[in-house]
């Protein structure tokens, strides 16, 4: 007894000194022995012990944090009895000690639904003990408001716990092969036995409550509201269908409601009491019943026939009207974004034409309307919660063409207006940013990009109120703009409120030019995008020639964003070339065809890259319109007869070229320590960044990469033990760096060329990979580099070099590897390396980049080119001796399990066993009917594969016997006796050379007993 409360007072001070102490080492020393004990085997009674005699809360914490990690533990689960015992404890010592600190409070109820939720199907007297939930929360219910608390809570976490994915689907089941199937599996069971019960237990709570006069000062009421709330919505965001859906799209989706829940949806009042809560409690707890109906409204259609569905809408539509009306709450934050969240999906789960039927639909509409222009005029108040305003609005346009209900929408009336609310405010905005120092919204490209997407389908409807508008604001802001760089006594801030306005303005044009794509557009709105772009390519012509003296980056950024949508609609092959928007050009600039309008690009592109080559967002967004100019075969034919284009063709890579094929020549000569490293001292660091730039800009010129891929392969080339580092050198390390970016770099371009036609695809993207795996491989083999230290120290140069060769591979179909012999021979030697060095890394890929690689060893195992086939039996030795480890590993008893990689790699192995008994049948073949030029290479394989399939190669045997005429069967059953007498079941070097003699005999042998036989007629049939 003594010794227990010694053990106790240990516990708890460990426990005071890991959560209250300020030096790091006490705390460090506490940790480490608390994690001791949580692996000692008499943790759960020490557990007990803490619970029931600790007299601190973290003592407590400690007790149920250990005793949640025990009952989750899939090695020597805890037995059915014991678990049934630690959930009635928990729910006792809940129900017996209502004073415990609020988070002991949860983690003894996480405990409770960690228990629920594992134990789900198990039975105990065909009863399933687990699956009480409401029976045992009953007890908590009907006593005070503080036990109420704790049973709703309860309820909340295990609709939470049994929800989520992440947290518990590995925990599941320790030998499961499909643990988010059996995730599933639970999840689906709790929603049709539980979860409604709970759902409606809930609501019946919230009414009792909301029918009472709460009293809004008493804490405790307060937090029973709260934790109903959370119940509700977390009831509501079940995931009922598995869908697992990405909570950043949460506005996008649909609430899959079960058709059991329909009573509950039709029953008008459930909608009413979330609506009536809103009114009747404090703003800090809204938030939580505008999600509430957030979900409901978002709750399938197919619920609902028509009548009932427009009933609802009818009900929700009321709701939102009754919010408008008094939107004193919605100056909180929380409530406002809640809200705009609710606005949203009154359109993306109803169609306008609903809409418009419901009674009051004109004066909810006229109410939206105020509330988003307000909101939009108030820019810094909640920016986030704009994003779902613009979504309803640009839903309910983009409707406009196809509605057929006959009552008015009227969004002709209030479209614009929102327009307007948006465009004056971002331009009202900059002064006040600039004069206070504020953040501007402009730097985050990101989200005014998804603004101005949704303006683009605004701003098209009612499209001339919105142009004319555009003209008035672009026209003042331009003249005012040129005064100011005219007068001598112009402050520096005016010109710059003048340039962010400017910049505003050359956004949103853009934006509204490239909506025309969603609407069918007319001669007479062509002209007014005329209008537009006249006013933007003259500001143009101003600012370029300001360049020399300053520029504004922004507006610089504002222009390419403009070029780009102007780009998508009025250039290419698909574009009208009698627009009016032409029409309009020539009038006003002179620009009279697509020709000349071209030349006005290429010349802003070279003044970008003349004035803005230090700037990197302008360089990449020029040469990336340079380059989506160059897509269209009208455009190119176009292009290319421009003198400035030609200018830039002849001369952007000459010079570059010439020197790094020089340079490889160089390299290539200096086999000798001394010559080769001051040549490599010269190269690197200083000059490597030009040739990483060169690859980023160039990738899609062969002429260009070729050159500065071959370059870096010779340079990472340890040929005659040339790169030799000294011991404190880390340039081993920076190298092999250099040689990840660039791969990666040329992998990921490489890879946006999309479709390359049959004939141009080595020339264009399989010689620059060839030369990739080349050099990879070069560095990973030049014996440089210790790979170990990459992962040590967090450094993902070598990751990233081996997932862009995965990308890389899978880009390629097979018949290619085999098809072009450089590209065979480099694939097959970096994979050798791979499988020597690195197979903890094929181990941990997924099954079907598994099933390729194995595939392509298929395939290569056959190819007429001898080292192919030698560097396939090599590669296939590795993997086959890895897995041989892996087993013989996972059959001993062994005090540390096998890693995540190797437990996969094997699992995936034993799913799909067809593959290695293909190779074992395709060696044997070669061997035994095949003149075999690379005899031993095919031997050292084809023992590991004989061992791990003993019983295929017993039939495979037994088939080739059978298939003799029966005179000679013997003596070919002896040739396989002969082949495997004396062989260990292990691939020691010993054993290995042994099974290469005996192959060497066997073939032979049955060479010999074959002589005169017509066997060899259907070999193949037996081998496939």
């Amino acid at each position: 007894m003594a010794d227990h409360v010694q053990s106790l007072a240990q516990l708890e001070n460990l426990c005071k000194q890991l959560y209250e102490t300020t030096d790091t080492t006490t705390r460090l020393q506490a940790e480490k022995a608390l994690v001791e004990f949580t692996n000692s085997p008499d943790c759960l009674s020490k557990c007990q012990l803490l619970l029931e005699r600790g007299s601190s809360s973290y003592s407590q914490l400690l007790a149920a944090t250990c005793l949640t990690k025990l009952v989750s533990r899939t090695n020597n689960p805890l037995p059915l009895e014991q678990r049934i015992d630690i959930r009635n404890y928990v729910l006792n010592y809940l129900a017996t000690r209502p004073k415990l600190a609020t988070f002991v409070t949860q983690a003894l109820i996480q405990l409770y639904a960690r228990i629920t939720k594992l134990g789900w199907f198990d039975c105990q007297k065909d009863d399933y003990v687990f699956r009480n939930a409401i029976t045992d929360v009953t007890r908590f219910l009907q006593d005070s408001v503080e036990y109420c608390i704790i049973g709703v809570t309860i309820l909340s976490q295990l609709t939470n716990e049994i929800n989520q994915v992440s947290a518990t689907a590995f925990l599941i089941e320790a030998d499961t092969t499909h643990p988010l199937t059996k995730h599933r599996k639970i999840a689906s069971s709790f929603r049709d036995s539980s979860l409604f019960d709970i759902f409606t237990l809930s609501c019946n709570l919230l009414k009792q409550a909301s029918g009472k006069n709460l009293n809004l000062n008493d804490e405790s009421q307060h937090g029973l509201l709260m934790q109903l709330l959370k119940l509700t919505h977390n009831c509501l965001n079940f995931d009922f269908i598995g869908t697992s859906t990405d909570e950043s799209s949460d506005d996008l989706c649909t609430v899959q409601i079960p058709t059991s829940w329909r009573s509950a949806f039709l029953d008008s009042s459930t909608l009413q009491l979330f609506f009536d809560l809103y009114h009747s409690i404090p703003p800090s707890f809204s938030p939580l019943v505008l999600s509430c109906l957030v979900q409901i409204a978002s709750v399938r259609r197919s619920l609902f026939n028509n009548a009932e569905r427009a009933k609802f809408l009818s009900h929700l539509v009321d709701g939102v009207k009754r919010i408008l009306e008094n939107p004193q709450s919605l100056s909180d934050p929380n409530n406002y974004h809640e809200f705009c969240r609710l606005l949203a999906r009154l359109k993306s789960n109803y169609q306008l034409g609903e809409l418009v039927k419901v009674e009051n639909y004109p004066e909810v509409i006229r109410l939206i309307a105020n509330f988003t222009v307000t909101s939009l005029q108030h820019w810094e108040f909640a920016p986030n919660s704009v994003h779902y305003l613009l979504s309803l609005w640009q839903r309910l346009a983009a409707s406009v063409p196809y509605v057929k209900a006959t009552e008015p929408h009227m969004l002709e009336t209030y479209t614009p207006e929102v327009t307007k609310a948006y465009i004056t405010s971002r331009l009202e905005s900059v002064h006040i940013i600039l004069r206070d120092g504020l953040e501007d919204p402009l730097e985050d490209t990101g989200l005014v990009q998804q603004q101005l997407d949704q303006l683009s389908t605004i701003g098209r409807c009612e499209y001339e109120k919105t142009c004319a508008l555009l003209v008035q604001l672009f026209d003042q802001s331009a003249q005012s703009y040129q005064e100011l760089l005219q007068s001598a006594s112009a402050s520096p801030m005016d010109i710059a409120v003048q340039e962010g306005r400017l910049t505003w303005l050359v956004y949103i044009i853009g934006a509204v030019i490239g909506g025309r794509v969603s609407f069918a557009s007319t001669d007479e709105q062509d002209a007014m995008d005329g209008e537009l772009v006249c006013r933007v390519l003259q500001l143009m012509n101003l600012t370029d020639s300001r360049l020399a003296q300053a520029g504004n980056e922004k507006l610089e950024l504002a222009m390419l964003s403009f070029f780009e949508q102007f780009r998508k609609i009025y250039i290419g092959d698909q574009v009208q070339k009698s627009s009016k928007l032409y029409r309009r050009l020539s009038e006003v600039l002179g620009l009279n065809d697509e020709t000349m309008v071209l030349s006005v690009f290429i010349g802003k592109i070279i003044t970008n890259l003349k004035y803005w080559g230090r700037c990197e967002p302008i360089t990449s967004k020029t040469l990336q319109l340079l380059n989506d100019l160059s897509i269209g075969y009208s455009s190119v034919r176009k292009l290319v007869k421009l003198s400035a284009v030609q200018f830039m063709l002849n001369n952007h890579t000459r010079t570059l070229v010439g020197l790094v094929r020089d340079l490889r020549g160089i390299a290539f000569a200096f086999n000798a320590k001394t010559s080769f490293m001051m040549l490599f001292e010269w190269i690197y660091p200083s000059y490597m960044p030009i040739l990483q730039r060169a690859i980023e800009l160039w990738y899609h010129d062969p002429a260009c990469t070729t050159p500065v891929l071959k370059l870096m392969a010779e340079l990472v080339h340890n040929r005659s033990q040339r790169l030799q580092f000294d011991v404190s050198s880390p340039n081993g390390i920076l190298l092999f760096r250099e040689t990840s970016k660039m791969i990666t770099m040329y992998g990921n371009r490489i890879l946006t060329l999309g479709e390359v036609p049959k004939d141009q695809v080595y020339a264009l993207k399989l010689k620059g990979i060839s030369i990739c795996f080349s050099m990879l491989k070069a560095a990973l083999s030049g014996s440089y580099v210790n790979f170990g230290v990459f992962r040590l120290y967090g450094d993902d140069a070598l990751d990233n070099a081996l997932q862009t060769f995965i990308k890389l591979l899978l880009s390629i179909p097979h018949s290619d590897l085999l098809d072009y012999p450089k590209l065979s021979q480099s694939y097959y030697s970096l994979l050798e390396v791979l499988t020597q060095d690195h197979m903890n890394f094929i181990a941990s890929l997924e099954p079907h980049v598994i099933m390729y690689i194995l595939s392509s060893i298929s395939e290569g195992l056959t190819a007429l080119d001898t080292m192919v086939c030698t560097g396939c039996c090599s590669c296939l030795d590795h993997i086959v001796t890895y897995l041989f480890k892996q087993l013989s590993r996972s059959t001993k008893k062994r005090t540390t399990p096998l890693n995540q990689e190797s437990d996969r790699f094997l699992h995936i192995m034993q799913q799909h066993p067809e593959m290695i008994q293909q190779m074992l049948s395709t060696v044997l073949n070669i061997i035994i009917f095949e003149d075999c030029r690379n005899q031993w290479s095919m031997s050292r394989p084809l023992l590991g594969l004989i061992l791990l399939n003993e019983k295929y190669f017993s039939d495979l045997r037994n088939s080739i016997v059978n298939s003799q005429p029966p005179e000679k069967q013997q003596a070919m059953h002896l040739c396989f006796e002969n082949l495997m007498e004396g062989i260990e079941r292990n691939l020691l070097t010993k054993n290995r050379d042994r099974f290469t003699q005996n192959l060497s005999a066997f073939r032979r042998e049955v060479n010999d007993s074959m002589k005169n036989s017509t066997y060899g007629v259907n070999s193949n049939d037996m081998m496939s």
